[in-house]
């Protein structure tokens, strides 16, 4: 696997598993009906950004959104964004997707990483971003609509770099 920057051509493979991983309705807060444009609007980082692919081959397995957590006096903080394709999941893809975003953000200048809106139930999110060294700093009751699980935590977490 290798992981690069994302090339406009790459949304045409990140897309079907972007739509998948929202209309599932477990981790991300977007609405079940965001479009295809929207969605890479989205991912499509501003000047201090960076989307990072996952490949094996010629196939996405993965993608990384990486930027500052907050504007201007924020900004010293980075953050990220992950999804990988169901079909690739349990292979190790979150997890280097995770070191790079790390390695990215302390290349960058960045002082910490800190996830603003982990789903409490997605246990292995959680269980990666801690084998990681990240720290929930804190929980938002009832802050996520869980398909399955109805109204969940949100956890907010953070890694000094």
């Amino acid at each position: 696997m290798e992981i690069r920057a994302a090339r406009p051509d790459d949304w045409l493979q990140i897309w079907p598993f972007f739509r998948d991983i929202v209309t599932e309705g477990e981790t991300y807060a977007y609405p079940d009906d965001i479009t295809a444009e929207q969605a890479q609007d989205l991912w499509t980082p501003g000047p201090d950004g960076f989307t990072a692919v996952a490949i094996d081959g010629d196939e996405v397995m993965g993608a990384a959104l990486m930027q500052p957590n907050r504007p201007g006096r924020g900004s010293h903080v980075a953050t990220a964004s992950f999804m990988v394709s169901p079909a690739a999941r349990g292979h190790g893809v979150g997890r280097q997707l995770g070191e790079y975003a790390l390695g990215w953000a302390k290349d960058a200048g960045f002082r910490a990483m800190q996830f603003n809106a982990v789903v409490d139930t997605n246990s292995a999110a959680v269980r990666l971003w801690e084998s990681l060294g990240f720290d929930t700093i804190g929980v938002v009751p009832e802050a996520f609509d869980s398909a399955t699980h109805g109204l969940v935590g949100l956890r907010v977490m953070h890694r000094p770099l």
